[in-house]
């Protein structure tokens, strides 16, 4: 059975010339169109499609808030967003919104038979230039929020830690990274008063949790 698509965007030529794409594809076929966002969810509604293609700047309701109701429809079409622009706010909106892809409409054409087979298999399709907008605010995102033992503690602490959580006693650790025991115990108290733990059974916890060691609690 051929995927059933609906395409909405306020220009006609933009929709002519996506449809004559879909129907190039012996497994996908255009069965609605709108021109506005309020039209798109009531003609979602109606026709039941699989997947709707939604321009984000449509006039009378925009396709992100258009976005919020279609996914909702009990049918649960896929929402795939089409827009010219690449900015992480209104990558970000989309997504929220339930959207499974987003593609840019400088390359649509190239890209809209790929987003609706991904987006079918229950998977997130991202034009490239989007996903490195996602990437960079994620890793932006993680960079000032990060509490994690890999941002918390020096090469050394992870080190020591991990030796306390697999059981190694102070002078076991010291000799193992070539330090003195005095050393180690200075470590062991800075990385308590780091994580604000008090015990080494707390350490231990706290390393398998983070992945130092895969040592069962």
């Amino acid at each position: 059975m051929a995927i059933r698509i609906m395409l909405a965007d306020d220009h006609k030529i933009i929709r002519d010339g996506l449809r004559a794409l879909i129907e190039k594809q012996s497994d996908m076929e255009v069965v609605a169109e709108a021109a506005d966002g309020q039209n798109a969810v009531k003609v979602a509604r109606k026709i039941q499609p699989d997947v709707c293609v939604l321009d984000i700047g449509m006039p009378e309701l925009n396709g992100i808030e258009a976005t919020r109701q279609i996914v909702k429809l009990p049918h649960k079409p896929r929402v795939i967003g089409l827009s010219m622009h690449a900015d992480r706010r209104y990558v970000a909106q989309m997504l929220k919104a339930g959207a499974s892809g987003y593609i840019l409409k400088n390359s649509a054409f190239g890209e809209l038979v790929q987003a609706i087979s991904t987006v079918m298999k229950g998977n997130v399709y991202l034009s490239p230039a989007v996903a490195e907008t996602v990437v960079d605010d994620y890793r932006r995102v993680a960079k000032n929020e990060d509490n994690s033992v890999y941002a918390l503690l020096s090469e050394r602490e992870r080190e020591v830690l991990q030796q306390i959580a697999e059981g190694a006693s102070t002078k076991d650790i010291a000799a193992a990274l070539g330090i003195s025991v005095k050393t180690i115990e200075t470590h062991r108290r800075q990385i308590m008063e780091k994580l604000k733990l008090h015990s080494v059974a707390e350490l231990t916890k706290y390393a398998v949790k983070e992945g130092l060691t895969d040592l069962e609690t």
